[in-house]
């Protein structure tokens, strides 16, 4: 007999990896499981779910459609079978890993994730932050933080906002070199700022959008991350590329002019992510949804 909400699941991860060897994998079963599991759902809804071939599978049309419904009985599931506070609390001890990047109002996001686990006093926090992406399976990572484009199929991610980069420089500066006439100008004839990228062991390259990006050639100021390059910025040493949220306070006060500003910019997303597990503690899914709700409110 068929386990209808044992189907769903494996399908909604199936559907997330397109490979049911990954699928496998996940939920700690073995592929010919997988195989039958969703031959035996197609069987009963009389639809094919996935097109296949020795290569790849995709979605078909009724798969796609059929998944958000799966996807939400399962969370309805999960939520009328969750724990008594009882069992809530003993599953509220252990610890949590988190790593993250710069984000703004980080010391208010870490206060206000603290009181809200003020009632589990047995619950750890591992809180990392650091610019370079680790290996979140590997170094056993709990949650992250992600700015900017993120796809792997072995998370579950939760988009809570996005920023954007501008192009900014005291005052002072411009009065000594002028306004660049355009991108081109700038890279030549101007001091530029670049942060350094841990995870290349290079400098990042300045993105404006799909059209505009260029790699500081020879910058006059090199930073581990935009808070310390801000500050060549603010002391008028350079011209620097920097997140939205981090200079429009100097901005609002005229410590910083915006260049290009008239330039559309790129968009990056802003995720809360979780490696995807067979079994996930209720300690790392209570930790998750309360930063896909605090850190959300930064960005919006």
């Amino acid at each position: 007999m068929l386990n209808k909400l044992e189907a769903l699941k494996v399908f909604c991860v199936a559907a997330e990896t397109l490979q049911f060897k990954e699928t496998a994998n996940r939920l700690a079963i073995s592929p010919p499981v997988v195989t039958r599991i969703i031959a035996e759902l197609e069987d009963h809804l009389a639809e094919p779910l996935f097109q296949r071939n020795t290569r790849q599978i995709k979605l078909t049309e009724f798969g796609q459609q059929f998944l958000p419904q799966a996807k939400q009985l399962l969370d309805e599931t999960e939520r009328l079978f969750a724990p008594t506070r009882r069992r809530h609390n003993q599953d509220m001890s252990g610890l949590v890993r988190i790593t993250l990047p710069e984000l703004p109002d980080q010391e208010h996001i870490l206060q206000e994730l603290l009181a809200a686990i003020a009632p589990y006093p047995d619950l750890m926090l591992d809180w990392h932050k650091s610019e370079i992406r680790m290996n979140a399976i590997q170094a056993q990572i709990d949650l992250g933080i992600r700015i900017g484009n993120f796809s792997d199929g072995r998370m579950i991610t939760r988009k809570v906002g996005e920023v954007t980069e501008k192009i900014v420089a005291a005052p002072s500066l411009l009065t000594k070199y002028g306004i660049p006439t355009d991108v081109l100008d700038l890279q030549r004839n101007f001091p530029l700022s670049a942060i350094f990228d841990g995870n290349t062991g290079r400098v990042w390259s300045w993105y404006l959008n799909e059209q505009i990006q260029f790699t500081p050639n020879r910058p006059q100021f090199i930073g581990s991350e935009g808070n310390i390059t801000l500050q060549a910025a603010l002391a008028g040493r350079v011209v620097a590329h920097q997140l939205d949220w981090l200079v429009d306070p100097y901005l609002a006060t005229g410590d910083l002019v915006e260049l290009f500003a008239e330039i559309p910019k790129y968009h990056w997303p802003v995720y809360v992510y979780r490696p995807q597990r067979a079994v996930t503690p209720t300690r790392v899914k209570v930790i998750f949804d309360l930063l896909v709700d605090i850190v959300g409110r930064r960005f919006k």
